[in-house]
């Protein structure tokens, strides 16, 4: 039995957390790998919850996403339909995140988990009066940042227009990178 067959609670090399992380990428990646029509809908759902304040803190969508962009490659997947639906799920995922915290501005500092960061908001403030939609555009691209940076855009009351021409662009540019090495890559060895 391969390693990675295992069941989570009989592998004494990882902790629990990250072994349940695990089997849930290798069971989507089986999933999409067996059922292929179902690429596109699930690539939207995991670039959504990569993108969606505290959803992306439990959801390990980037592992899933690069796993799968070497399925693209090497089983026939079509990239177009998964590269727009990355780049949508993204964009989605960021508005959301920009509408809550425009709408509940003046009560984010009091939910969880900001309430275990009370600096956070006046940091993003600061953030946001130096970087503008830059900073929009390049949180994308760091994994802590990336679900962090719209909500508290939404929240300093960042203009609609800047935020989402940052955020398409950037959900174009993200959907790209995570989809493409990995079909290059299946592609070279197929």
């Amino acid at each position: 039995m391969a390693w990675g067959a295992l069941p989570c609670h009989e592998r004494r090399d990882l902790p629990p957390e990250a072994a349940v992380l695990e089997d849930l990428v290798h069971a989507t990646l089986e999933f999409i790998r067996v059922n292929q029509a179902w690429a596109a809908p699930a690539v939207f759902v995991l670039a959504f919850g990569e993108s969606l304040a505290v959803i992306s803190l439990l959801l390990p969508a980037t592992a899933i996403l690069f796993g799968l962009s070497g399925l693209l490659g090497a089983s026939g997947i079509p990239f177009w339909p998964c590269w727009a639906a990355a780049a949508a799920g993204a964009i989605l995922g960021d508005a959301v995140s920009y509408w809550f915290g425009w709408h509940f501005r003046d009560r984010l500092a009091h939910v969880w988990p900001l309430t275990r960061t009370p600096d956070l908001l006046p940091r993003g403030q600061r953030f946001f009066a130096r970087w503008g939609w830059a900073g929009v555009f390049f949180g994308r691209f760091f994994g802590p940042l990336r679900a962090a940076v719209p909500l508290v855009a939404g929240s300093c009351a960042m203009p609609h227009l800047p935020f989402q021409l940052a955020n398409v662009s950037s959900a174009i540019v993200w959907a790209t990178g995570i989809l493409a090495p990995g079909l290059f890559a299946g592609l070279a060895m197929g």
